[in-house]
């Protein structure tokens, strides 16, 4: 493998992607202690553990991409594989999250189908030799998601109570503004593939 694809960013990717793994046998192996301390009134260590952790995986996905751009090494190992560690990282977070009844399945349903959606229609559209730019919704749309993500998993640490609630309310209002743009994000790519979907129609 060529050294030039071991930049800083790029190391700070595959971090990510072996870290997501790492997370959810953690979040597995301490769900128990979340659900019995959440049940009991309490707060889990094993909560905050999980809850960290989370954080810190979603803060490499500014790092890695602060790295390439200030030291001009945008690469194309890390442009393939910095939007699967993103997916990897997101769609993970939400079958635990869904696992522990905090997101509906439906915002699961919505942000599996668009990955679905767009993978297709890049596939598609790299097929006729054409181009699209990502859109900054795209960025976001995972930027608001892993902060509903970490706010959704920052209330099991925190003790039941009307502040519990209030922030319950707030992270489970910004996880559906997240689906809001991914299924929005979505179609928008959708509308500039068009031209290319519709050849030989």
């Amino acid at each position: 493998m060529s050294k030039k694809m071991w930049t800083p960013a790029n190391i700070v990717t595959c971090a990510r992607v072996v870290l997501v793994p790492v997370w959810l046998f953690l979040a597995q192996l301490l769900g128990r202690s979340v659900a019995t301390a959440a049940a009991e009134g309490g707060v889990s260590i094993g909560a905050f553990a999980v809850f960290l952790s989370y954080v810190v995986i979603s803060l490499t996905d500014k790092l890695d991409g602060y790295l390439a751009r200030s030291r001009n090494e945008v690469t194309v190992f890390g442009k393939f594989l910095d939007p699967i560690a993103d997916k990897l990282a997101v769609v993970v977070a939400l079958f635990v999250l869904l696992e522990w009844h905090m997101v509906s399945p439906w915002v699961l349903l919505v942000i599996v189908a668009r990955e679905f959606l767009v993978s297709g229609l890049r596939m598609v559209v790299a097929s006729e030799g054409t181009v699209i730019a990502a859109s900054n919704l795209g960025k976001w749309k995972t930027a608001t998601t892993m902060v509903a993500i970490c706010g959704l998993l920052f209330l099991t640490v925190i003790p039941p109570g009307a502040i519990q609630e209030g922030l319950g309310f707030l992270f489970s209002a910004l996880m559906w503004v997240a689906v809001a743009l991914t299924a929005w994000s979505g179609i928008d790519y959708f509308i500039k593939s068009w031209t290319v979907i519709a050849k030989g129609e």
